[in-house]
């Protein structure tokens, strides 16, 4: 398989497989990260505007002297219909279009300054109860897709179960191009990926290495994985970006290091008995490392009907 292998979503238009995410990425140092992963070859970007390093993000860009239009950038902004208006502008990453926008999450904030806004005791982040649906807010990114003359290529989600699909599908008539999820071995969302696959959405997997918020131990460092690395040889991400690939997906592995980004990029093939003894180690060890509900602060909301979840007061509508 290429590293620039390409996927042709359900409007026509094409996006790399492989791409540079910057969700965790620290102040100061996303700038010359998406730099010098423009410089090694990759050509997806993604992006965020709760992450607030998109204007890191344009300069890296910018810097990088990769033409815009050789460049497919991704950003996303929450659930709520001004919200989606903002996001959609591409103004902090410094270019008059997106190639990609996707409700970031099937959750609203509270409106105001603050894009995490947070309880007085800052324990939990603000849910605005009285936002519109999801389905509210779909129809007005289809809207806004279907008349702004080019400055969005392609819209989709990112989040959203089956149930959420369902609900904005049925309500609009209009499929997502993408729905960008939580995807590694341990979590491997069968049913969902059988609907985007009826459907023709396309998946990208964000933490395929197991990143995240909480502390929880990653994939990438257990020993199961560790050992798979050393039998083919390859590094423990090139693996699990692999296996991502393998299943058809597109995949964000986020670094800041240079010599990370260049290995993550690297192209290594996976014979099928590493890939079934990959998929099984993750179905012996299921794990979701992102439920907002265990964040600190905390989401209280219901977004993946998990039994982590049931103390949420709220679920998504």
């Amino acid at each position: 398989m290429s590293k620039q292998q390409t996927i042709t979503l359900n409007n026509g238009v094409q996006m790399p497989r492989l791409g540079l995410g910057t969700w965790q990425s620290p102040a100061g140092q996303v700038e010359k990260a998406v730099e010098h992963a423009l410089k090694s070859g990759y050509r997806h970007i993604d992006a965020a505007l709760i992450y607030q390093n998109q204007e890191e993000v344009g300069r890296g860009i910018k810097n990088s002297g990769v033409p815009r239009e050789e460049i497919f950038l991704v950003s996303k902004a929450n659930h709520h219909q001004q919200a989606a208006r903002i996001g959609l502008t591409g103004a902090l990453l410094g270019t008059d279009y997106l190639d990609l926008w996707l409700i970031h999450w099937p959750v609203p904030f509270q409106p105001g300054p603050d894009l995490s806004p947070l309880t007085s005791d800052g324990s939990q982040t603000i849910i605005d109860r009285q936002a519109p649906s999801i389905v509210d807010t779909w129809k007005a990114v289809v809207e806004l897709y279907a008349n702004g003359k080019g400055k969005i290529r392609a819209i989709g989600v990112s989040n959203f179960t089956e149930k959420h699909l369902e609900m904005i599908i049925d309500a609009t008539g209009a499929i997502p191009a993408v729905c960008q999820i939580e995807a590694h071995p341990g979590l491997q969302q069968k049913g969902l990926e059988a609907y985007g696959k009826a459907k023709g959405i396309h998946f990208t997997a964000y933490s395929p290495l197991g990143n995240n918020i909480t502390g929880q131990p990653r994939i990438v460092d257990s020993e199961q994985v560790q050992k798979i690395a050393e039998e083919i040889p390859a590094d423990p991400a090139q693996v699990l970006i692999a296996w991502i690939l393998a299943k058809g997906f597109s995949v964000i592995p986020k670094s800041v290091t240079p010599s990370r980004i260049e290995s993550n990029f690297q192209e290594i093939e996976l014979d099928r008995r590493h890939v079934d003894t990959i998929t099984e180690l993750g179905k012996n060890n299921p794990m979701r490392y992102n439920t907002p509900y265990l964040y600190h602060p905390q989401w209280d909301i219901d977004v993946f009907d998990s039994p982590e979840e049931k103390g949420a007061s709220v679920k998504v509508w």
